[in-house]
């Protein structure tokens, strides 16, 4: 067990090196670590749980949405891999392939192993980069009449994408996600398709990790591979850099082409099936940290936090702790009663000082402590990790408070967040001015763009900032391109982004 005291202290500031901060974050409070394997991470116990908590609600959404969860092969054979061309060429260049299937004794080297040179397979595995030529493989076996539509199919996996820089959750060789894959009789049932597990993906970052997002459309330069449209939602972190949380594709009939899925429709015509993917990660994890920490250390919002209240007990003497003891096992009783999480920390290896320090690490929303002088008195204290705050209340109001002050927290940290981001978006009319507000003030610009790929690309070249989104319901607004002076008829988000 790593040693708490001053750990929250020695964090680097976030205005010093916020990219040192975040690093120093996921590592000091438990929740991943760099592995042996380049490129990857551990997740470990206390990271592992919010992830069970992201997991549990969107497996909740994806389910009362219609989907089921299966899964598929972590294999891809190269034919079926090759078979969508642009999905193929989009993910070629981060690909892992299994060219071997055993190994042997080096006889060059005693005690060291090595490819057998006979055990090479007859065609290539593709590591998966992502599913959708194995599924779309599959379904070909699964459909054959209108009656066997819609397939509503998601699965939770993982995958690998040979990344060059990583961080951890942010961008790592291979991560954990969701990926949802449905086929659809009709293009217009798959489009609502997409743009409902966008709104889904919507309503978990903002109702439970308390992030704001803008739901747009990509640009086809920022498309996923093989789609025809694509529908995002994206965030805006405390360094101003934008993050991508969620994407939803509308992949037309190209994969049902490629792989030759057809369905016979009511009227006895056959015609290819339409086609939706969609998926989350643990980067989601970097945007939780990113979005509401301090140089405390992590702040958790409520709704995702592995134990909402932790009980530290402050005692000299067993018999304290005894008393302390049966106090703390009543509020757990009650605050349990009301649906709330909470852990007793009775660690006789840890002083009180260690344990504040360790729960305010790792962005534990509500602290209790309870001493002798509270054992007198009928009272506790009640810390908040979001401001930093203590009161001290009667033992008697202890879980009506902490049921509201749980409220409280999970909407004061939307809307921190939401008020940094409204702070943060900031029009521009010529290039000048976007230059300015990049480098300046950072987060995102809402600027004019011709619309051509040209002008997209040199924007990227010049300034980092790549077209994050075409805004969902932007009004109409006709102006010249903040690059190029030619006309434009709404304005799209610039940023800098992770």
């Amino acid at each position: 067990m790593p040693n708490y005291n001053n750990m929250g202290k020695n964090l680097t500031k976030r205005a010093e090196d916020y990219s040192k901060w975040y690093n120093e974050l996921v590592v000091k409070a438990d929740l991943a670590e760099n592995s042996a394997v380049r490129g990857c991470m551990v997740i470990k116990p206390y990271g592992y749980a919010i992830w069970e908590k992201m997991q549990a609600e969107l497996d909740r959404m994806f389910k009362e949405t219609g989907h089921q969860n299966a899964y598929f092969p972590l294999f891809v054979p190269k034919s079926l891999f090759e078979a969508e061309e642009k999905n193929a060429e989009g993910f070629a260049k981060e690909c892992a392939v299994v060219t071997h299937y055993r190994l042997e004794n080096d006889p060059d080297k005693p005690g060291k192993l090595r490819v057998d040179p006979k055990a090479k397979l007859e065609e290539e595995l593709v590591v998966r980069p992502t599913s959708e030529a194995v599924i779309w493989n599959t379904y070909k076996n699964w459909i054959q009449s209108y009656r066997d539509l819609p397939i509503l199919i998601n699965q939770w996996a993982n995958v690998v994408r040979w990344e060059m820089r990583t961080r951890l959750f942010l961008r790592t060789a291979e991560f954990l996600w969701q990926e949802g894959h449905t086929a659809h009789a009709t293009k217009q049932e798959a489009l609502e398709e997409a743009q409902q597990m966008n709104q889904v993906y919507t309503d978990f970052a903002q109702n439970f990790m308390a992030i704001p997002v803008i739901q747009g459309t990509k640009t086809e330069s920022e498309r996923f591979a093989g789609a025809e449209q694509t529908y995002c939602i994206e965030a805006l972190m405390q360094d101003g850099k934008a993050l991508q949380a969620g994407t939803s594709h509308f992949l037309g009939q190209n994969f049902a082409e490629a792989f030759d899925v057809k369905f016979m429709t009511s009227e006895g015509s056959q015609e290819y099936v339409w086609a939706t993917s969609w998926g989350v990660s643990t980067r989601l994890m970097g945007a939780l940290i990113m979005t509401h920490s301090d140089d405390q250390g992590l702040v958790l919002p409520p709704h995702l936090a592995p134990y909402q209240v932790v009980i530290v007990p402050i005692y000299k003497s067993d018999v304290q702790f005894r008393d302390i003891s049966s106090v703390a096992d009543s509020v757990m009783k009650s605050l349990t009663a009301r649906g709330i999480s909470v852990k007793y920390d009775n660690r006789t290896t840890q002083r009180p000082g260690a344990k504040f320090a360790q729960h305010e690490l790792q962005g534990v929303p509500l602290r209790i402590a309870i001493g002798p002088k509270d054992l007198e008195n009928g009272t506790v204290e009640l810390a908040r990790r979001d401001t930093l705050t203590k009161e001290t209340i009667n033992l008697e109001q202890i879980a009506s408070k902490t049921e509201q002050l749980i409220s409280e927290i999970q909407k004061a940290l939307y809307a921190n967040a939401l008020d940094f981001r409204d702070k943060h978006m900031t029009p521009a009319d010529n290039f000048e001015d976007f230059k300015n507000i990049l480098e300046s003030k950072g987060g995102f610009v809402l600027a004019h763009w011709d619309g051509t790929l040209e002008t997209e690309q040199k924007i990227k070249e010049l300034t980092k900032a790549t077209i994050r989104c075409i805004p969902m319901n932007a009004p109409n607004e006709v102006g010249k391109c903040v690059f190029s002076g030619a006309s434009s008829k709404r304005r799209v988000l610039f940023a800098k982004a992770y």
